[in-house]
């Protein structure tokens, strides 16, 4: 017998060889190398191995029920029409009638398979056995009644030859007694009588002899042929139990093929009584080899779709997975390991599909790119607390005039520039410094090269240069500090020095590897060493781009242009992106129409560190996507399509989280006010920083919650969102359209304009303001000690005290305290100096004090006068 090498047999199985050799190892075979033979005994114990490991046992160990019903109810409701109501006719069927409850009950029991095939061969195996026994039975009493007649036929035979043989005998008897009497003598060369009828006696017995020789010659012919004749039936029987049980396994497709063809039973074609032998005969086909299917299996499947792709019966995979203690329903999503296990107990080999094969696919081609690499300019990013003077520090590089175009004079989105200088060309990104653009200025540390930490010499360090300094060092980028306005007369350098040390951020003149500069974006003073310092940096990191490979970079901004459509602005990082280039953009892909500078000017390509503005996106990406550019545009599509349907059921996952978490929030306190808002600006990134800022106002009585963001101009939708939410309409630096205007006046839509985020944040932080409940705290403003009770006829108990702090008042409220405990609540009925009633009594007096409906009060007790006051509340 020839052997098969591990190598091989992995090979034929369909499986890694590593993986073979660790399944090997498990089933106690080790030492086994890819060129070791493999006996079939070693095939049986990796076998057993396998069906242990995957949770096969054999029948008779199998535990558990082996059967399951389920049972249902349904209930409904019949109307009926009352006796009175019948009699009246159909007047008093419409006012009468009674209701009747129905339940219907259904019930359902799933065997397992292993049960049903064991009754089904035991069954098999019954029939086939009455069919052998009454063969047999038949047989024995054809036998029995066979020799019966050979026994009859035998005596009669014997009987037969005795009679004649007496019969010769007689006859004998009668001759001798003849000749003796007549005394004749004998004729000459005669034989005696006597010696005659022996002679005659032989002859008779040798033919009866031939006769009975002849006759069993016959018996046994007629034995052979009889067991051969038992031998054919009994071949038949077999024959015939093996055809029933066929017919019992495929009684259904039988009963198809038989089924009349039409209602009534006309047009069916019957199979003639003499020809059924025949129609069995022919309609037993041998069974043939099950067919191994190749089924792929992606991370997740349903059941009626894993059913389908193996060929099998939704309600067979069912109970198979019953057979592995699993319930699920036909529509029910399953895990990749559970689809894996069920193919392989189905008898087919599975596959393991990634989803995300064509995405990262894509993905290496970007991740790595190959080519010779060259030189590319410094990417470097301008960062720094608000109004500390970055964008006027970049007017001045660049010769614009930028922060004059800002709204409110801080810049509220990345801009991207390529500026030419006497030390090569220059990309520099402009991050907003205000707190609520934190996303921004991370997205920036982390495309640049070198970091210029802009920080006012007359203001110091501040919150967001604090932030800055930490997306840095997050990032891994050289920071180059430039002391900005060093031309007023308040301006201290060294204590920016001194603050940024404390922040590990040490000057090179200090020992440190920070460079510090003096500059001043009005006058130009330090500039031209601020960009030798940035020339310098960039020269140690030794900046390197691949040129020959398909494009990449990163999405800085996108905006929705009108008669434009999509616009992204994009940093190039490897390759050159080219006008007819398809790109893909997170969920987003398309074909670049048109590449503009950042003068609007159109280029027809874009190289390394190179910013430019994209046209003909499909739609706007998010800003900090990567951008890749890929040659077959179905894959873009294909890769899209992937990213916006996981984009989908995250939000789907995080919606569902947030409607539970708002239920909850609900069932805890029902008394939280919500304000939605709908906002909508000019770029993504402002309307990001936006929605999470005036969602960070949310207190525990007022939720804020952003119904929708978007890019773009307000129009009817919005409107009729924020109708129909009740939600607040923020444009920020964008406006309505005609229509949206008038619908929302129609309607009272609020509709507010923003174009710096200051105002926006602090208008809805006062509106907040106003709808939170006012504060009522309780203030002590005297403390009376009781000397003495007295009792008065017509004023009751009157209680002498001496007012030891504040001043107690007639109309305010009071406490009695016993040992400093609270026993009283209520009010003053009397207030009284000597004889005169009075409104108040100061510290140091002594008064009479009468408390309403409380007769109880005692010497040493104390009675507290206290006032509420309400205190209006703001964030």
């Amino acid at each position: 017998m020839s052997q098969t090498t591990v190598r091989e047999f992995a090979e034929a199985v369909g499986i890694p060889v590593e993986r073979l050799l660790g399944q090997l190892n498990e089933a106690g075979l080790e030492g086994r190398e890819p060129d070791s033979a493999m006996s079939d005994e070693d095939k049986s114990a990796l076998l057993g191995h396998l069906r242990k490991t995957h949770g096969r046992k054999d029948e008779e160990a199998e535990g558990g029920p082996k059967q399951i019903t389920l049972k249902r109810k349904s209930h409904s409701q019949i109307r009926l029409p009352s006796s009175g109501a019948e009699r009246r006719g159909a007047r008093g069927a419409r006012t009468g009638g009674r209701t009747v409850n129905v339940e219907v009950r259904k019930k359902r029991t799933y065997v397992k398979r292993s049960v049903v095939e064991a009754e089904a061969q035991e069954q098999d195996a019954q029939i086939l056995q009455t069919a052998l026994q009454e063969d047999l039975e038949a047989a024995e009493a054809r036998r029995e009644a066979e020799a019966q007649e050979a026994a009859r036929r035998e005596a009669e035979a014997a009987e037969a030859a005795a009679r004649e043989a007496e019969a010769a005998k007689a006859e004998a008897a009668k001759g001798a007694e003849a000749a003796a009497a007549t005394d004749t003598p004998a004729e000459p060369g005669a034989e005696p009588a006597e010696a005659q009828s022996v002679a005659d006696l032989e002859a008779e017995q040798q033919k009866s002899d031939s006769e009975a020789a002849r006759k069993k010659e016959i018996e046994d012919e007629k034995e052979r042929k009889r067991l051969e004749a038992e031998a054919k039936r009994e071949r038949e029987a077999e024959e015939r139990a093996a055809r029933k049980a066929a017919r019992g396994k495929g009684k259904a497709r039988k009963k198809a093929e038989t089924r009349p063809s039409g209602r009534g039973g006309r047009g069916a074609r019957r199979p003639a009584a003499g020809s059924a032998s025949e129609a069995l005969q022919q309609g037993f086909e041998k069974p043939t080899a099950p067919v191994v299917r190749e089924v792929q299996v992606p991370e997740s499947i349903t059941v009626g779709d894993l059913a389908q792709r193996m060929s099998v019966k939704a309600a067979d995979l069912i109970k198979e997975m019953m057979k592995q203690g699993v319930m699920a329903t036909i529509n029910q999503p399953i895990d990749q390991d559970t689809a894996v296990l069920l193919v392989e107990e189905m008898g087919h080999k599975p596959r393991i599909v990634r989803e995300d094969a064509i995405e990262e696919t894509v993905l290496s081609q970007a991740a790595e790119p190959e080519g010779e690499q060259v030189p590319r300019a410094p990417v470097i990013t301008i960062m720094g607390h608000v109004d500390h003077g970055k964008t006027s520090l970049l007017d001045y590089v660049r010769r614009s005039k930028v922060a004059a175009g800002e709204a409110g004079g801080i810049t509220q989105h990345i801009g991207a520039y390529r500026v030419p200088t006497d030390r090569g060309e220059l990309t520099f990104l402009d991050t907003p410094g205000h707190e609520a653009f934190t996303a921004m200025r991370a997205r920036g540390a982390q495309v640049t090269d070198v970091v210029i930490l802009v920080v006012a010499a007359d203001d110091g360090v501040m919150p967001q240069t604090e932030e800055a300094v930490k997306h840095a060092k997050a990032a891994g980028v050289p920071i180059v500090v430039a002391v900005n306005k060093i031309d007023r007369e308040d301006a201290d350098p060294d204590r920016v020095k001194n603050e940024l040390a404390q922040r590990e951020v040490i000057p090179e003149d200090w020992g440190g590897d920070t460079q510090f500069i003096n500059v001043s974006a009005i006058t130009g003073e330090g500039i031209e060493d601020l960009l030798e310092a940035v020339a310098l940096q960039a020269e140690l990191l030794e900046l390197k781009a691949v040129r020959d490979c398909p494009a990449s970079g990163i999405v800085i901004e996108s905006s929705l242009d009108r008669g434009r459509g999509p616009v992204a602005t994009v940093l190039v990082q490897n390759g050159v992106l080219r006008q007819g280039d398809t790109i893909i953009s997170g969920t987003e892909f398309g074909r670049v129409r048109a590449l503009l500078d950042e003068k609007g000017e159109r280029v027809k390509e874009a190289g390394p560190s190179t910013p430019v503005v994209v046209l003909g996106l499909s739609g706007l990406p998010e800003a900090g996507d990567e951008v890749l550019v890929v040659e077959d545009e179905k894959k873009a599509r294909e890769v899209a399509d992937y990213r916006r349907e996981k984009g989908r059921e995250k939000r789907l996952q995080a919606q569902k989280a947030a409607k539970m978490d708002e239920l909850f929030s609900q069932m805890q306190d029902q008394e939280v006010k919500t304000v939605n808002l709908v906002v909508k600006g000019d770029v993504q990134g402002s309307v990001e920083a936006l929605t999470q800022s005036l969602t960070n106002l949310s207190t525990d009585e007022v939720r804020i919650k952003a119904v929708a963001s978007g890019v773009g101009a307000i129009n009817e939708s919005d409107v009729n969102l924020a109708l129909a939410s009740e939600a607040l309409l923020i444009g920020f630096n964008v406006r309505a359209d005609a229509k949206a205007r008038r619908l929302a006046q129609e309607n009272g839509v609020d509709l507010h304009y923003y174009s710096i985020i200051y105002d926006a944040i602090d208008q809805l932080r006062n509106a907040i303001s106003g709808m939170l409940e006012p504060e009522t705290r309780e203030q002590i403003i005297g403390l009376a000690e009781v000397r003495d009770v007295f009792r008065s006829s017509k004023l009751g108990q009157i209680a002498g005290c001496l007012v030891v702090d504040g001043v107690v008042r007639r109309r305010n409220p009071i406490r009695v305290l016993r040992d400093n405990v609270v026993i009283f609540e209520g009010e003053l009925e009397s207030l009284r100096r000597f004889k005169d009633d009075v409104n108040e009594v100061r510290s140091g007096t002594e008064c009479g004090i009468g408390v309403k409906n409380y007769n109880d009060v005692r010497a040493g007790d104390q009675i507290e006068c206290y006032e509420r006051v309400t205190i209006e509340r703001t964030l």
